[in-house]
């Protein structure tokens, strides 16, 4: 995606437009998910070409005709639906499909109501205050969402972890043939490991490697339960930690892995968690960083999504880390004395970047 992108505005009559989108926000949210789960989008699809109208729409979900009628007229400003002529019948607009049929889009969704809609009302103080004061909207005895997810609600948790595996699960096929160049890694050290689904990947490629998932306590044990039940219990350990707590001291390896946890820190704190990485291992040993960036997008709409995901970050996980660029994510490594050997980006359907640094010698 080209940055130039950003340097371009639009019709002063069309901004308006955009602006009343975001004015009227979370309402038009809130009626979309309405059309979703009362089954009102899924009618009018199932209607074709002919399209529904209000009060067939209400027949076959149990709606009213006024419920039905407000939220496919709101569904209708915004291209969701479209009208099918001059009778007041709607029909199912691209946006609508996707919305509807479109995995990424159902994640993303699912994951801002399920885990920042009641929150992100405190996006405000939590850029002032630099804490993730929405996440009180699950409890107030965490200090970040890390520490909460194995506490949080059913659908919550669901939601979480649905969003955090969607994207960079799809970059593993990709990812491993790299990572597993000869020679390959024999102790691979996997920081901020979560469910061990990447140590599981590496045991099925590779009969003789041996994983160490590194994470807090809560995902440790989840990961521990996951190497088990895949068959590679004795092939995966775990290593609970917090890798920001000073006293942290990270177990040797000769291959390093991180999916998309640097992300999850502050610039400052990135650098931090490589000096403790640097302690652990020799010169030569790959580092290897896998991370959506946000400049290093195909599409528009995926560089916004990583945009607004920074959004949460800052209401919700921590109140001071982000998606960041490649530019800025390379210089925070670097500052704890590594070097950027190789870079891969494109990497699944969802652009990956792929970073491997060494020590500077």
């Amino acid at each position: 995606m080209a940055l130039d992108a950003y340097q371009k505005d639009i019709p002063a009559v069309d901004a308006k437009f955009e602006a009343q989108k975001i004015a009227f926000g979370p309402l038009v949210f809130q009626a979309v998910r309405a059309l979703r789960d009362l089954g009102i989008l899924r009618a009018v699809l199932d209607s074709g070409d002919r399209g529904l109208t209000r009060e067939e729409a209400a027949e076959q979900t149990g709606v009213s005709p006024y419920g039905a009628g407000v939220l496919l007229e709101i569904a209708l400003g915004l291209g969701v639906v479209k009208s099918a002529g001059g009778e007041e019948r709607f029909v199912l607009g691209k946006t609508g499909w996707f919305l509807l049929e479109d995995k990424m889009t159902a994640v993303n969704f699912d994951f801002v109501n399920d885990i920042c809609y009641q929150g992100a009302f405190a996006l405000t103080e939590s850029v002032k205050t630099g804490k993730p004061l929405g996440l009180k909207s699950f409890g107030s005895q965490w200090q970040t969402i890390y520490q909460a997810l194995s506490s949080l609600p059913g659908g919550a948790k669901k939601s979480w972890f649905a969003f955090d595996h969607f994207y960079s699960d799809m970059a593993f096929p990709d990812a491993l043939p790299i990572v597993f160049r000869p020679p390959g890694p024999h102790r691979l050290l996997d920081i901020g490991g979560n469910t061990a689904k990447w140590a599981v990947e590496c045991c099925r490629r590779d009969p003789q490697v041996q994983v160490t998932v590194a994470d807090l306590p809560g995902q440790t044990a989840a990961a521990e339960q996951n190497a088990a039940a895949a068959g590679f219990g004795d092939r995966i350990s775990v290593y609970p930690c917090d890798v920001l707590d000073p006293g942290t001291v990270l177990p040797g390896a000769d291959t390093v892995w991180m999916s998309q946890f640097l992300d999850c820190f502050a610039l400052e704190d990135i650098t931090v968690i490589l000096k403790k990485v640097a302690a652990a291992i020799e010169p030569g040993t790959p580092v290897y960083v896998l991370e959506p960036l946000w400049d290093k997008q195909r599409f528009e709409a995926a560089a916004f999504s990583l945009q607004a995901t920074s959004l949460y970050f800052t209401c919700m996980a921590n109140g001071k880390s982000k998606m960041y660029r490649s530019g800025e994510l390379c210089r925070a490594v670097e500052a704890a004395g590594f070097i950027l050997k190789d870079q891969w980006h494109k990497l699944g359907s969802h652009w990956y970047s792929l970073l491997c640094f060494v020590l500077r010698t």
